[in-house]
C-alpha cells in the first residue's frame, strides 16, 4: 500500500554493480544458504509430521553480533532465558517494542547494509521425536521468520535465509536424535532481506509462522503441479499431474485412476469463487499418499478482458494483510476462517495478498469457501523512492537471484490453488530488469496465469493494467480505451488493450471510504474496468489496556518511535477486533451481486442477477410494506432462477390500506435461502427500498402562539424561553436546553485531512486554516416580529472577513405543542472552500440517553457513504451512536431523519423533526473534544448530550490517500433555508431501553 504516487524516475544505470564483498550473512544479498529447492504446500498427507510451535526459550540481544553462538550447543543452559511463544512476535511480549512507518526505511537507506544496532533473538527449542518415527530422510520447515534466520540443529549448522513471507526448509534426517533434540534459532530483525520487504505495515520480528518436522519415507512426494483446466464450451475438464517420483492419481467421483503424468478429460462442474466446487483427490506415490482437493477452471486474457471459465469476472475485491490485535503477523486458522466468512458475508469475492503470501493455509480457505485471489509475492521497496530510486534492487542485477527466489518460491508453494487466478510480482517497487526476470521466470513455470504488477504503467512485464487511486474521471476515461499515453507508442497500445484492475481504491481509514458507488457504476459499465480491491480489510492496531483496563489501539508513535507514520496503519474495512466499521457495512451494500429496483408508486419491481457465475436459484426474495417505519404487510416473491446478467420484472401485492396516512416504502430482499458453508439461511445479499408514498413534512403552525415578555430577562413563545438580551433558548416545556446555535465545525476525519501530495483539498487544513473551528457568534439583533422571535446572528472566524449571516425564526402554535425554528443563512464574502457541517447544535441533559429516530439507519451515513443507510424507526442509546474509530474523528450521523427523539429511562424527552429531512448526530462530549482526542480512551462522557441537526453535510472521499469528495458531494457555500421543529415527549406507558418498534 502507501502512496499513489510512484515516482518511476529509473535507478543510476551507471551504478557499481560489481558483487558485494566480504559481508556478513544477514547482509549478503544471496537469499538462503543450505535450504531445499521450494516445492507445492499440502496440509496434510500420511506421512508424518511434527508442529514445533509451542513454547520456546528465547533471549535478546541489541546487534546482530553480541553474543557467539554457543547457544545452539546441545549442552547450553538457557533455562534461565525468557519463555516466548512460537509462532510470534518477540516485541509483542515485551522485548523490545513494535515500530511503524508506511515507506520510509527505519535505517538509512545504505543497501546493503544496515545499523549496529539490529535487535537479535537467539530463539531454542527441546524436542523428542515421537513414538514410532522412523529413520531416513526429514524436513524441517519454516514458514515465516521475519527477516533472517540462521539454523542448528544438535549443534550443527543447517544454514541461513530470507525471504520473510515465504517457506524455507532443511533436510535434517541425519541430524535427528530420538530425544533432545536441540533447534536453535537466531533471528535477525534486519538485513539485506529488509530492503525488499518495505510494505505499509508494522514491524515485527520473529518466527510468527509454523515450525515443522516433516518425515520424508523413501519415495515420499518431493513435488507435485495440478493442472486442471475447463472448456467452457463442451463442459469438459482437463486433468494432468506432474509429480516427482510419479505415482497414480485417483479421483473417486470422476472414475479417474490414471499415472502421474497421464492427462484425463470429463465432464466436471467447473470451480469459481461463486460456486466452488472442489474434487477430492488422491496423490499416491510410493512412500506417500496425499489428499488434494481439485477445481477445474482456466483463466485467460481474450480481447482485452480477463475471463475464467470464458466469462468476464468483476472484482468486488479487498487488499488483504496478515493481522491480529494481539499477535500481529501470527494468525491462527480460526482467525482466517472467520475473515473469509465475513468476506462471503459482505459480498466481497477477491483477495489481494498484499503484499505478500499469506500463510499457506488462508489459500486453502479461498478454494473451499470461494475467493478470487491475486497472489502478490514478498516484495517492495517503496523506500528508494526517497532517494529517488537509486540503488533499487529490482533495478541491481546482484540483488536478481534475490528476487527470483522469492517468485519462485511463491509459485512454487501456491500453485495448486484453484483460487490464485494471477501471480503479482509485488508492489511499489518502481521498474527495472529484476522484474522482468521474474516475469520471465513466472511465465516458464506457470504459462496459464496471468502476471499482475501496479508500479510500471507502461505494463511492460504484464498482462493486465493496474493503478492504484486513480479517480473516478480517469477511471471512465481507462474504460473508454483513451487514456493518457506513457510515452512509447507500442506500449501504449498494449496497455490500452489489456483489461483494467483498480489494485488499490477507496482508502478505508478511518470514516469512510467515500465514493464507492460511484466507482461500481464505473465497473459495471465499461466492460474493461473489471473491478478493484478497497485498502483495506482491517486496521493494524496493536491492543492495549490502560492501568483501569480499558482496551484501546495503538498505532504509529505510540511505542515512542523516532520515526513513524501515526495511524495511517489504521485503514481497515474492520476495526482491529474484527467488528466490521460502517465503511464495510456500505462496501457490501454497493457491490451486491443482485440488483434490485424498480416502482414502488407503480408496484413494480425489477431484479438483475449480477453474479458472473451463479444464478439465483439459492436466494429467497422477501417484501414488506412499511407505513412511516412500520412494517404493515409482508410476503415472498416468486422470482424465477435468474441466470448471470439476467434480468426479470415483477408485480408487487396490491398494498394494505393503511390504518393512518403517512410515508410508505416497499422494501425488497434478497436472503440466503438455505444454509451455505459461510452463511445460514437468511442471510441477507441484497435489498432496496422502493417509495411508494412520499414523506411530506409538518406544516408550520396554523395558529400560531404570540411572543411574550416572562419574569425577569426572559422571553416566552409557547412553551418555551428564551434570554431576552440574546434571543438564546434556554428552557423547552421544563427541559433545561443549551441554545441552539449555527454549527459548521465538524472534528475532521482521516480523509478530511487528506494526503500531503495533494495539498489544494486538505480540508482539514484548510478548515483551520480558515479558523472553521473556533468561529464567533455576534447577535445583531433580537426582535418581536409579529409576535415571532426573530434572532439575528453574524457566525465567522476570527482575522477574516468571511462570515455566514443567520436568521433564527422562532414561531409556536397556540397549544404550545412545538416550537418551530426556521434557519436562513447568506454568506458573506469569497468563500472559495466547502463547509464542514451546516446546521444547528444544542446540548441537553445527559439523562436523555436513548434515542429514537425516523429515517437512514441503522448505522452512521455521509453523503457519499449513504447507499446502506435503510430507512425505517431505529433505536439504539446515544453511546451506541458512535463509531469508534482508531483516531476518534467525525462519526455517527444518521441521514435522511424525518424526526427523533432523545428520552430518559421512563420515556419523557426531547423530539426533533425537520423540514426538509436533516442528518442527526448526539454524543456525550463536543466536536472539539472529538477533535483534541487521539485515542478513544481520550474521550470521556460530560453531563450533557450534544445534538447536530444538520441541513448539509460535507462528503468524505478517500483522500487519505486517494481521490477527495467527488463535486456532487461537497457541501457548497450558499444561501440555505430549513426548518426545525422542536417538542417534549410525555411518559410512554411500556417504553423501554432498546425498545425498536413501539
Amino acid at each position: 500500500m502507501s502512496t499513489p504516487q510512484n515516482d518511476l524516475a529509473q535507478n543510476d544505470l551507471a551504478q557499481n554493480e560489481l558483487p558485494y564483498r566480504d559481508l556478513p550473512y544477514y547482509e549478503d544479498v544471496s537469499p538462503a544458504r543450505g535450504t531445499t529447492p521450494p516445492r507445492a504446500w499440502y496440509a496434510s498427507s500420511d506421512a508424518a509430521r511434527l508442529s514445533l510451535n509451542g513454547i520456546w526459550r528465547f533471549r535478546l540481544s541489541p546487534t546482530a553480533t553480541a553474543e557467539d553462538d554457543a547457544f545452539a550447543r546441545r549442552e547450553f543452559d538457557a533455562s534461565r532465558w525468557a519463555e516466548l511463544p512460537v509462532p510470534a512476535h518477540w516485541v509483542l511480549h515485551g522485548h523490545g517494542a513494535p515500530a511503524y512507518t508506511n515507506t520510509r526505511y527505519p535505517f538509512p537507506v545504505d543497501p546493503p547494509h544496515l545499523p549496529t544496532e539490529n535487535p537479535t533473538g537467539d530463539h531454542r527449542l527441546v524436542f523428542d521425536l515421537p513414538h514410532g518415527w522412523e529413520g531416513g530422510e526429514s524436513l524441517l520447515r519454516f514458514d515465516g521468520v521475519e527477516s533472517c534466520a540462521r539454523v542448528w540443529l544438535n549443534g550443527e549448522e543447517l544454514g541461513t535465509f530470507k525471504g520473510s513471507r515465504l517457506p524455507h526448509e532443511f533436510e535434517v534426517g541425519r541430524q535427528l536424535r530420538p530425544r533432545g533434540n536441540v533447534l536453535a534459532v537466531r533471528v535477525h530483525q534486519w538485513s539485506s532481506g529488509t530492503y525488499l520487504e518495505d510494505q505499509d505495515q508494522w514491524w515485527l520480528p520473529g518466527i510468527f509462522r509454523d515450525v515443522t518436522l516433516l518425515h520424508r519415507p523413501e519415495g515420499a512426494v518431493r513435488d507435485f503441479f495440478v493442472h486442471a483446466s475447463y472448456d467452457h464450451t463442451d463442459g469438459t475438464g482437463t486433468l494432468l499431474v506432474e509429480a516427482d517420483p510419479g505415482g497414480r492419481l485417483t479421483v473417486p467421483e470422476l472414475g479417474i485412476d490414471l499415472a502421474t503424468g497421464e492427462p484425463a478429460t470429463v465432464r466436471v462442474e467447473p470451480w469459481s469463487a461463486e460456486v466452488p466446487r472442489l474434487y477430492a483427490a488422491e496423490l499416491a506415490t510410493p512412500g506417500e499418499r496425499v489428499p488434494l482437493r481439485i477445481g477445474f477452471r482456466t483463466v485467460a486474457v481474450e480481447d482485452g478482458v480477463l475471463k475464467v471459465n470464458g466469462a468476464r469476472v468483476l472484482f468486488r475485491g479487498v487488499n488483504r494483510h496478515e493481522f491480529h490485535p494481539e499477535h500481529g503477523r501470527a494468525v491462527d486458522a480460526k482467525t482466517m476462517r472467520r475473515d473469509l466468512l465475513l468476506m462471503k458475508q459482505h459480498n466481497i469475492n477477491a483477495v489481494r495478498t498484499s503484499h505478500y503470501p499469506p500463510h499457506p493455509a488462508f489459500l486453502d480457505l479461498c478454494d473451499e469457501l470461494g475467493m478470487w485471489v491475486i497472489d502478490e509475492c514478498d516484495l517492495e521497496t517503496h523506500g528508494f523512492a526517497i532517494v529517488g530510486w537509486r540503488g533499487n534492487p529490482v533495478d541491481d542485477a546482484r540483488w536478481t537471484p534475490a528476487l527470483l527466489d522469492r517468485a519462485s518460491r511463491m509459485v512454487e508453494r501456491d500453485k495448486n490453488h484453484p483460487s490464485v487466478v494471477l501471480w503479482s510480482l509485488g508492489n511499489e517497487c518502481g521498474t527495472g530488469r529484476g522484474l522482468g526476470a521474474m516475469a520471465d521466470l513466472i511465465r516458464e513455470r506457470d504459462a496459464d496465469r496471468p502476471l499482475h504488477y501496479e508500479g510500471d504503467p507502461s505494463c511492460t512485464d504484464v498482462d493486465v493494467h493496474s493503478r492504484m487511486y486513480a479517480g473516478h474521471a480517469e477511471v471512465e476515461q481507462i474504460g473508454r480505451r483513451t487514456e493518457s499515453p506513457w510515452g512509447d507508442r507500442e506500449l501504449d497500445e498494449r496497455r490500452r488493450a489489456m483489461p483494467f484492475l483498480l489494485c488499490e481504491y477507496a482508502h478505508a481509514m478511518g470514516n469512510g471510504p467515500g465514493g464507492l458507488l460511484e466507482y461500481q457504476r464505473l465497473f459495471e459499465t465499461y466492460e474493461r474496468c473489471q473491478g478493484g480491491f478497497v485498502w483495506e480489510w482491517i486496521d493494524h492496531g496493536i491492543a492495549r489496556r490502560t492501568v483501569d483496563g480499558e482496551r484501546w489501539f495503538a498505532y504509529g508513535g505510540d511505542f515512542g518511535e523516532e520515526l513513524h507514520d501515526g495511524n495511517f496503519v489504521c485503514d481497515g474495512l474492520l476495526f482491529p477486533d474484527r467488528t466490521p466499521s460502517p465503511g464495510l457495512i456500505e462496501y457490501k451494500k454497493v457491490i451486491e451481486p443482485v440488483r434490485i429496483s424498480g416502482d414502488g408508486r407503480a408496484g413494480t419491481v425489477r431484479i438483475a442477477n449480477r453474479f458472473n457465475f451463479a444464478d439465483l436459484s439459492g436466494l429467497s426474495f422477501l417484501w414488506y410494506y412499511e407505513v412511516q417505519g412500520v412494517s404493515v404487510a409482508h410476503g415472498e416473491l416468486a422470482v424465477p432462477p435468474l441466470g448471470p446478467g439476467e434480468s426479470t420484472e415483477l408485480k408487487l401485492p396490491e398494498p394494505p390500506a393503511p390504518e393512518r396516512p403517512g410515508e410508505a416504502l416497499w422494501t425488497v430482499r434478497a436472503v440466503l435461502a438455505d444454509d451455505t458453508a459461510w452463511a445460514g439461511a437468511g442471510h441477507e445479499i441484497a435489498w432496496a427500498q422502493l417509495p411508494a408514498v412520499p414523506h411530506v413534512p409538518a406544516p408550520p403552525p396554523a395558529c400560531p402562539a404570540v411572543l411574550r415578555k416572562g419574569e425577569g430577562n426572559v422571553l416566552v413563545l409557547g412553551r418555551g424561553a428564551f434570554d431576552a438580551a440574546t434571543g438564546a433558548l434556554r428552557y423547552l416545556d421544563g427541559f433545561e436546553v443549551v441554545a441552539p446555535r449555527l454549527d459548521v465545525w465538524r472534528a475532521p476525519t482521516d480523509n478530511d485531512e487528506g494526503a500531503e501530495w495533494q495539498p489544494d483539498e486538505r480540508y482539514g487544513t484548510i478548515w483551520r486554516g480558515l479558523g472553521l473551528h473556533r468561529m464567533q457568534h455576534r447577535v445583531v439583533s433580537v426582535r418581536d416580529a409579529d409576535g415571532e422571535l426573530v434572532v439575528r446572528t453574524r457566525v465567522a472566524p476570527a482575522s477574516s472577513d468571511l462570515a455566514l449571516d443567520t436568521t433564527f425564526r422562532w414561531t409556536a402554535d397556540q397549544r404550545g405543542r412545538a416550537l418551530r425554528l426556521d434557519v436562513s443563512v447568506v454568506p458573506e464574502g469569497d468563500w472559495w472552500c466547502p463547509l464542514p457541517r451546516l446546521g444547528v447544535r444544542l446540548g441537553v441533559c445527559g439523562s436523555l440517553g436513548l434515542a429514537e429516530w425516523y429515517g437512514g439507519g441503522p448505522g452512521e451515513a455521509y453523503p457519499d457513504t449513504r447507499t446502506a443507510s435503510r430507512i425505517g424507526r431505529w433505536t439504539l442509546p446515544v453511546d451506541a451512536l458512535q463509531t469508534p474509530y482508531v483516531r476518534p474523528q467525525e462519526n455517527g450521523a444518521r441521514a435522511d431523519v424525518r424526526w427523533a427523539e432523545l428520552r430518559r429511562e421512563d420515556g419523557t424527552g426531547l423530539r426533533i423533526e425537520g423540514d426538509p429531512a436533516f442528518w442527526f448526530t448526539a454524543r456525550r462530549w463536543t466536536s472539539e473534544e472529538l477533535d483534541a482526542a487521539a485515542h478513544t480512551t481520550d474521550l470521556r462522557p460530560g453531563p450533557l448530550v450534544w445534538i447536530n441537526v444538520d441541513h448539509g453535510q460535507h462528503g468524505i472521499g478517500s483522500q487519505s490517500c486517494g481521490p477527495g469528495v467527488l463535486p456532487q458531494h461537497r457541501l457548497a457555500v450558499a444561501p440555505a433555508s430549513f426548518s426545525f421543529a422542536f417538542s417534549t415527549v410525555a411518559t410512554r406507558a411500556g417504553a423501554t431501553w432498546g425498545d425498536e418498534d413501539r
